[in-house]
């Protein structure tokens, strides 16, 4: 088979379509680029912040959330909720 028939896997595929250095972000899946090896980093759209971890040095995964960061916004969000009749 030639190089021009053959047709590109589904792990090759997936492979190229990869972005390295950044994550999305677990709350509102806006792409986001952390300072490298950055312990922890605060999502510039929703304000969520989460743990880093770097297996390599261009590759960041999430760990976790920073809980007191995310309970702050979200007893905030309820409260605005409950204030507007919801």
């Amino acid at each position: 088979m030639s190089e021009e028939s053959r047709q590109e896997t589904t792990s090759e595929r997936t492979a190229r379509g990869r972005t390295h250095g950044a994550f999305r972000c677990l709350n509102c899946f806006e792409r986001i680029v952390p300072p490298e090896k950055a312990e922890s980093y605060k999502c510039p759209k929703c304000g969520f912040e989460w743990r880093v971890s770097w297996p390599s040095p261009t590759i960041p995964r999430i760990r976790g959330p920073v809980w007191e960061t995310n309970r702050r916004l979200t007893d905030e969000i309820m409260a605005k909720e409950k204030g507007q009749g919801k």
